[in-house]
């Protein structure tokens, strides 16, 4: 089978993954073990407070970026290169297992570094138990997905909190990985990925993490500046045709990106607060958008809105990226890490 079409099926198997299986548990789940490795690592660190503690933090990264990496391409290349030998015609083309196999296991992996619609399964629980009335429910469910302290949120901050949560993962769950997996593979998204967690993780400034958190909050920033700022464009493309307000998207988001304390989240957040008429607030740090809190139904065309926008992008950006680039960049290095085993073996 003709490589574009096996780059086209990987981008598909992995939405149907994400929309119809969704997440692995989390025990299982690719970013559970990426934590817990870098958890590893930080009990390790005795001594933060010295200068080489940076370099540390730039060491840790790439150690746990290599290590996944490697697992995954490995994997990657034994599944399409050590199952070329059986071949069948279907449909008037040539099609090896190792290809069937191929697109499934790259789509999958892909799948673990992104999620689409995960977050409307995160916020209906919400919703239900605000529906009910029920707000020390709706306070504990929200504390899964926000950092800030929930227990004296009242309903409409729960539902800013979800909305909230919803637009700045429109980059950081979608677009980044999405947009470096188009360039560079798995490698590009295991390369975001592994940023972004360790960020979360590490990027804070205090003591503990000023200097080992240091390289993974500036890489994150970096990796994440092309993509926050490019997001606007298909949050408005896809209010333009589902019916949100579009006008004025990218402009006000431009104007008020600078609210959050990330360089990179008030982008999505803005443009989506825009475009669904609401405003989000973090008590004592923001407030965003012209139109009221949101209510519960707000919180449905929130996720709604997100959720279109990551398919546009897909779309209109992943899927050509990788089949001109990415799957070439992704056949290469499996290339080159199956005839490194052949060698070794």
């Amino acid at each position: 089978m003709e490589l574009w079409m096996l780059a086209v099926l990987i981008v598909l198997i992995s939405l149907l993954i994400d929309r119809f299986i969704g997440e692995l548990p989390n025990k299982y789940h690719l970013l559970r073990w990426i934590g817990n490795f870098v958890g590893f690592l930080d009990r390790k660190v005795k001594n933060r407070s010295s200068k080489r503690t940076k370099a540390k933090g730039f060491l840790a990264y790439m150690l746990v970026f290599l290590v996944f990496w490697f697992i995954m391409m490995l994997i990657c290349a034994v599944v399409r290169r050590g199952l070329d030998g059986y071949q069948w015609e279907i449909a008037g083309l040539a099609v090896t297992l190792g290809e069937i196999v191929w697109i499934i296991v790259v789509g999958f992996m892909f799948k673990l570094t992104y999620a689409v619609f995960s977050f409307r399964h995160h916020c209906i629980p919400i919703q239900d138990d605000l529906r009910k009335g029920d707000i020390p429910a709706a306070r504990a469910k929200v504390q899964m997905i926000v950092s800030r302290d929930t227990s004296e949120l009242d309903e409409k901050h729960i539902t800013s909190s979800c909305c909230e949560t919803i637009s700045e993962n429109l980059v950081d769950s979608v677009i980044s990985p999405a947009f470096y997996f188009g360039f560079l593979g798995m490698t590009g998204a295991v390369m975001f990925r592994c940023a972004n967690l360790m960020d979360a993780m590490w990027g804070y400034l205090n003591e503990k993490y000023g200097n080992l958190g240091f390289f993974v909050a500036k890489f994150d920033d970096v990796l994440g500046y092309v993509t926050s700022r490019i997001s606007p464009a298909f949050v408005a493309l896809a209010a333009f045709i589902f019916g949100y307000e579009y006008r004025g998207v990218f402009r006000t988001a431009r104007e008020e990106h600078t609210k959050t304390p990330s360089p990179n989240s008030g982008w999505p957040m803005v443009a989506v607060a825009h475009a669904a008429g609401i405003s989000m607030e973090k008590s004592g740090v923001y407030v965003m958008g012209s139109g009221e809190l949101p209510t519960v139904d707000d919180v449905t065309r929130c996720y709604k809105l997100v959720e279109r926008t990551s398919l546009l992008f897909f779309l209109i950006a992943t899927l050509p990226l990788f089949v001109l680039i990415g799957v070439q960049v992704q056949v290469f290095i499996e290339n080159w890490i199956f005839d490194l085993l052949e060698m070794i073996i």
